[in-house]
């Protein structure tokens, strides 16, 4: 169902009438809200791309969620992808058009993946390092837990990983066992 051109080109026809109506940011802000129902409910995902409910019945279940939270250019824009048969795209559709914006508004990305909970005294030292060795200036900041790093960190951002992490740590001390890279240099 992953169709990124097809997405990309919906989220461009929004951004674009976005900016006629000068509710680029508010569009944005329900492209988000649109965006965390999708990660937060799986369930709903399985009934836009549901082949047997019929579109009236997701409309309704689209409308049932954002009305009073959306605007009615973003309503309508929701309302045409179903009359197209696109609502399967939809969460597609919301994280292009949020790609779309950062990149007009030139807001970069910074995902932080730690073992726990992370302070804001720390994250906000990360990102202060990461500004400093950019010139990346607008970033927003996204953290996620993984328990099984142990520690440390991983970032990641603008296609580059930074894996600060003790589950990598181990890994490497690993495959150097594995490898049995020590046996040579007693030899």
């Amino acid at each position: 169902m992953n169709n990124p051109r097809l997405a990309g080109r919906y989220a461009k026809s929004l951004i674009d009438l976005a900016k006629e109506l000068n509710q680029v940011d508010i569009v944005c802000t329900d492209m988000k809200f649109v965006q965390s129902i999708c990660k937060s409910n799986p369930d709903f995902v399985l009934v836009l791309r549901s082949p047997i409910i019929k579109p009236g019945t997701k409309e309704k279940i689209i409308e049932s969620i954002t009305t009073g939270r959306v605007n009615i250019t973003t309503s309508s824009f929701i309302r045409l992808l179903v009359r197209k048969g696109r609502e399967t795209n939809l969460p597609e559709i919301a994280n292009a058009y949020i790609e779309q914006f950062n990149k007009l508004r030139n807001i970069h990305r910074l995902k932080i993946i730690t073992a726990g909970p992370i302070s804001d005294d720390l994250k906000n030292t990360i990102v202060g390092n990461v500004k400093a060795s950019t010139s990346f200036q607008n970033i927003e900041v996204e953290t996620a837990i993984k328990e099984e790093l142990i520690g440390g960190y991983v970032l990641e951002m603008e296609g580059a990983l930074i894996d600060a992490s003790i589950l990598k740590d181990l890994k490497d001390i690993k495959k150097q066992f594995m490898d049995n890279q020590y046996i040579h240099k007693l030899r």
